[in-house]
């Protein structure tokens, strides 16, 4: 029994407080907002007892959340959009769903689409789209397409754990290099360097350039971060690796996080610069739908004592919100702090000599419309 004084501490929380799975960025699997029935969690007291009730997959001998490949047969690959703050209008995304595990993907909400939630759903249950190549080839030999540079992966990495068995952006990429089809990538993933046969080439003809992704230099905060994504020394090498092949290639950083990956910023780009990287860029924490609920459970698990500070700064940056969606704010933020981390960032690139050598835009003029074939010789009748 427990006096007024001393309550029971089990009493303080209707539900355990969340807890990191190893291995996996989201520590809940949320409910998607298109779901019809509302599910309310309750603690029974089971999931303090010896690894009963939710596995949590971090202790010896219980089994961890395996991921899921389904097939899909998607009805078209090309995705146009009229945003004014992206620099491209044509994506094409061989995957739905990320292995890498990124806790502050914006693309987690589009599970909610499939009637599955944004959070451990998103990176476990991934969605292969099989035929990418083939609708690619037949949507740009169409007499009605007009041609103009295709960015890749923007949603989820086209390059992600997958797709090291399935090939997927692999045949998709064939297909750009034979109808010499320009296009950009962007990536977390260290297997992006398997495709340098077919990337360099193009690059050479001014059809390819990359960006790596990479939010921080510590491996721990990365770890948990976006935990099946390459190590950020890794990034690093394959930032070298393409810019020794001649590829052109530049750093994201993205997303800045107050507090966690903020403080890295120029050493990011001091690391990238001396690895080969010739361009920089940066986008604040975006929490979209229901990425915000999804990133402060995670805040909770790994970093507790600052969580409050670091949601404090988003909000300075966000009108007062988790999140503001206008196009002229989402990217950048507004605000004191939003100024002073864009004068930081430019300082920093001034300095390094980013963003200095413009590769220009991407060359058009080679492009083929449909993969050239070589005539049979007509046989002599006579």
């Amino acid at each position: 029994m427990t006096d007024s004084h001393h309550p029971d501490p089990d009493a303080w929380y209707p539900v355990a407080p969340p807890t990191a799975r190893k291995g996996r960025g989201a520590v809940t699997n949320l409910q998607g907002r298109y779901e019809v029935d509302q599910r309310e969690a309750f603690d029974d007291g089971w999931q303090h007892v010896d690894g009963g009730g939710e596995d949590h997959g971090d202790e010896p001998g219980e089994p961890k959340l395996r991921t899921e490949v389904f097939e899909e047969r998607a009805k078209s690959i090309l995705t146009r959009n009229q945003s004014p703050d992206i620099p491209f209008n044509v994506s094409l995304n061989p995957y739905r769903g990320c292995e890498h595990g990124c806790i502050y993907c914006f693309a987690r909400p589009t599970h909610s689409y499939l009637g599955l939630s944004p959070g451990l759903d998103f990176e476990s249950r991934i969605y292969a789209k099989v035929n990418a190549a083939e609708l690619l080839a037949r949507e740009i030999a169409k007499p009605s397409y007009e041609p103009e540079p295709i960015a890749l992966g923007v949603n989820t990495d086209a390059w992600q754990p997958v797709e090291r068995d399935l090939r997927i952006t692999r045949r998709v990429v064939e297909v750009l290099s034979e109808r010499q089809h320009p296009f950009a990538a962007i990536t977390k993933s260290s297997l992006i360097e398997r495709d340098l046969d077919l990337l360099a080439p193009m690059a050479e003809r001014r059809q390819f350039m990359a960006a790596i992704t990479i939010t921080t230099l510590d491996a721990e905060i990365a770890r948990t971060l976006e935990p099946r994504a390459a190590t950020p020394a890794r990034r690093l090498r394959t930032i070298r690796t393409l810019a020794e092949a001649g590829v052109p290639v530049g750093v994201s950083i993205a997303p800045v996080i107050p507090f966690v990956t903020e403080p890295d910023m120029e050493r990011v780009l001091e690391a990238c610069a001396e690895a080969g990287a010739t361009s920089a860029s940066y986008i604040v924490l975006r929490l979209p739908w229901e990425v915000a609920p999804l990133f402060q459970d995670w805040l909770a698990a790994h970093f507790p004592q600052r969580a409050e500070r670091v949601m404090s700064r988003v909000r300075d940056m966000r009108g007062g919100k988790d999140y503001e969606s206008a196009f002229s704010q989402r990217m950048k933020g507004t605000g004191l702090w939003a100024d002073l981390l864009k004068q930081r960032f430019h300082n920093a690139v001034r300095r390094l000599g980013l963003n200095e050598r413009r590769h220009g835009i991407l060359d058009m003029s080679a492009f083929v419309r449909s993969k050239t074939v070589r005539e049979k010789p007509q046989l002599d009748l006579f």
